[in-house]
């Protein structure tokens, strides 16, 4: 059983794992050891996350959410499988955390009317500034 928050808990059947051997330099036992996890949450099937946290969890799993609604988490970071267990677990209850606050709705506010002639001003002041980079005649300013 993983625990999220008060409100949700995952059961055990909505996880598996499996182990494999990890990457990298890893002395004697680098061969003989299965350390690294793949945890696999079946996310679409859960009937412990609502319908628009299982949308949000889906984005913000990006490419670890499989085809068929699960979420994949590798964890090989160190070279104990009990402590790689646990940090995939963690980087699920945290992902979930994530898609569990859901986004404050924007507000959209019009510019002040300080703002408008500010903008104004500047956008004035600009064009008399690329007026003046023209071309000199004979008229304007010549002896």
């Amino acid at each position: 059983m993983l625990r999220i928050n008060d409100a949700i808990t995952l059961q055990e059947w909505e996880l598996s794992e499996s182990f494999t051997r990890s990457q990298g330099p890893g002395g004697q036992n680098v061969n003989k050891v299965e350390t690294a996890v793949e945890l696999r949450f079946e996310a679409e099937r859960s009937p412990h996350l609502p319908a628009p946290v299982k949308t949000r969890l889906r984005r913000l799993a990006g490419r670890r959410w499989t085809q068929d609604g699960a979420v994949l988490i590798r964890a090989e970071e160190t070279r104990s499988q009990a402590r790689n267990r646990e940090i995939a677990r963690e980087r699920l209850a945290e992902l979930i955390r994530e898609a569990l606050v859901a986004p404050r709705k924007r507000i959209p506010t019009r510019p002040t009317l300080g703002s408008k002639r500010r903008r104004l001003a500047a956008k004035t002041q600009r064009g008399e500034i690329k007026s003046m980079r023209g071309r000199i005649t004979d008229g304007e300013g010549g002896e």
